[in-house]
């Protein structure tokens, strides 16, 4: 099995690969951090491939995905996870900017990391497209306009990647996780219902892909 997974280098993503790894999986693990991703490869036995970019870089993200499959093949699944949070107000002007960043990470980037693997999965006609989104882009969360926007955004493309994908076999994933503990949730200040470890929350994620499951709440 053959899994590329982005945002690896720490949270829901590392979990995941460990997950994978554990599995025999070959992996494809992409993060900005070159140094965490070349860590966890270690850790995981070596023989994986790193790619450290920012997937706002769709051009660095083409080249790894042509070394990856040149190296390994077409992966049985694609897993769109890297994201960022970050506290945002739209009256204040120095947080334009931030928002606008945490949109092309979390909504471009997610189309980033897809666009270089669909035409050799849908030759193959099968394979998994997962795509990481978040229950605040169900219901709009105070002070987090533009993570809950992007990932609002993010269930809208991944549905219409999905039926755009149907005839072909492959599967278009969506997850949308509540609290999981992970760097970025251990700095909010509030309480967090219903947490859940990561390596609990990346056993259901591996779940949930395998059984192509169109959209799921954990």
């Amino acid at each position: 099995m053959k899994v590329f997974i982005t945002g690896a280098s720490s949270g829901i993503g590392e979990a995941l690969a460990v997950y994978y790894a554990a599995q025999g999986a070959t992996l494809g693990l992409v993060a900005r951090r070159a140094d965490f991703l070349h860590g966890l490869n270690e850790r995981l036995g070596g023989g994986h491939a790193c790619y450290p970019l920012d997937v706002t870089d769709a051009p660095a993200l083409h080249d790894a995905a042509t070394d990856f499959m040149q190296r390994f093949g077409a992966p049985h699944v694609v897993i769109a996870n890297a994201g960022v949070s970050s506290g945002t107000l739209t009256e204040h002007q120095e947080d334009l900017a931030v928002i606008r960043r945490i949109l092309e990470i979390n909504v471009f980037g997610m189309a980033a990391t897809f666009s270089p693997f669909i035409a050799a999965m849908q030759k193959r006609g099968s394979g998994r497209l997962v795509g990481i989104a978040s229950v605040a882009g169900i219901r709009g969360l105070p002070g987090a306009e533009a993570y809950s926007a992007s990932k609002a955004a993010a269930i809208a493309y991944l549905e219409s990647l999905r039926l755009e994908m149907r005839p072909s076999g492959v599967k278009v994933v969506t997850i949308a996780p509540g609290y999981i503990e992970t760097p970025m949730t251990a700095i909010n200040p509030y309480p967090m219902p219903f947490m859940l470890p990561a390596k609990e929350a990346a056993r259901r994620f591996a779940r949930a892909i395998e059984r192509g499951t169109s959209y799921t709440v954990i």
